[in-house]
């Protein structure tokens, strides 16, 4: 899909929903008891993703708690998962089919495995004629990721995923989805290339080439934070269109969002008028991310609790699921709430929880896949 008609229908749809719904104090007409599609979504930006790490933990902590049940995990409770950068990661983990229709990771072992692995994912070394450029290894990350993922594809997952990155041979967005894996093998790549592809960031990773496993589709990515930082937007988007998996869903009243941010980037306070390029990404990243914030604010201020957004409001630190929320309201306001992150994501579980375990059939997954033994 072109980037103008992308863009075009997921703002178009969001601001429709706000005009027509903004003065409605009673919501829309449909038949709020039905059970609500819901969608995780997991921003990118930066390397730790400290603030979405914890926030999923807690999540599956609190969701095993409430179902008194110790296998319980958050695919069991989301319709569709999508993230971009250090988020896709998450996302693809928490997903992946252990070939029985479970999901391979649990969001404890999730976090774990990327906290031990983060220095081999963001290996720095020095490059250029005297050294002094710093990038990542390309051959510390991506065996990371193979270990994590091995043979698996986007086919191998126990829910649908999207992914986004940029491709720089049809210099547009390229968006990965199980979806469309599913419908061909032109459209079905590695889980490992698919995370690396997305966190490519151009001042730290050279742009990734990566073929489907039919070798028809060719994609050179670059970081899709650059485009889709927080791809919320684009899982609404996906879902809305998406008839085959999500026929009841009408419009986003029929949705319920749980978004996780990653903390802002950039800070007035490192520029001192002079923004280098590292500093202008990290703008470009938190652009994206609140805007979209932004927008879903507007499209979904009829009834604030179909949409929480899970943000950190400084400097990230062990305390963020401590710290109040933050609401976004139209115009680009924003409201602090009474609220913790924590007291947030409990209403949200309980709710998730009432309304029952999602009832999409796995993807068909081709082989077992053993989990990683003792976290390594």
């Amino acid at each position: 899909m072109e980037l103008s008609k992308l863009t075009f229908e997921i703002f178009s749809k969001l601001e429709q929903n706000w005009f027509l719904h903004c003065d409605d104090r009673e919501g829309p007409t449909s038949n709020t008891n039905n059970k609500k599609t819901r969608i995780l979504s997991i921003d990118g930006g930066g390397t730790k993703g400290f603030v979405s790490g914890s926030a999923l933990a807690h999540l599956e902590n609190r969701i095993q708690t409430i179902t008194n049940d110790s296998n319980a995990r958050i695919a069991d409770f989301f319709d569709i998962v999508t993230g971009s950068g250090i988020g896709a990661v998450y996302a693809a983990m928490i997903t992946a089919d252990n070939g029985n229709g479970r999901p391979l990771f649990s969001a404890n072992e999730t976090v774990k495995f990327v906290t031990e692995k983060n220095d081999q994912l963001f290996k720095v070394k020095s490059v250029g004629l005297f050294r002094r450029k710093k990038r990542f290894s390309v051959t510390s990350n991506e065996k990371v990721l193979r270990e994590a993922f091995k043979s698996l594809t986007l086919r191998d997952t126990c829910k649908p995923l999207l992914v986004p990155c940029y491709d720089l041979n049809s210099s547009a967005p390229f968006v990965f989805s199980r979806a469309d894996a599913s419908d061909s093998p032109s459209f079905d790549f590695e889980l490992w290339k698919v995370c690396r592809a997305t966190m490519a960031t151009p001042t730290r990773f050279k742009p990734f080439q990566l073929n489907s496993v039919d070798n028809k589709t060719a994609c050179l990515a670059i970081d899709g934070g650059l485009v889709m930082n927080n791809p919320t937007a684009a899982a609404i988007t996906h879902v809305l269109h998406n008839k085959r998996e999500f026929p009841s869903v009408n419009g986003v009243e029929d949705l319920l969002v749980l978004s996780l941010g990653n903390g802002p980037l950039s800070s007035p306070r490192h520029y001192n008028g002079d923004c280098s390029i590292p500093s202008v990404l990290d703008i470009v990243l938190d652009g994206v991310s609140e805007t979209v914030d932004q927008m879903l604010g507007n499209a979904f201020c009829w009834n604030r609790t179909d949409y929480i957004r899970i943000q950190a409001t400084g400097i990230v630190t062990e305390e963020v699921l401590k710290e109040r929320g933050v609401e976004s309201l139209p115009f680009g306001r924003k409201r602090l709430l009474t609220e913790t992150n924590a007291e947030r994501i409990e209403k949200f579980v309980k709710r998730i929880v009432a309304s029952g375990r999602t009832s999409l059939p796995p993807s068909p997954c081709k082989d077992a896949v053993s989990p990683l033994i003792n976290g390594r």
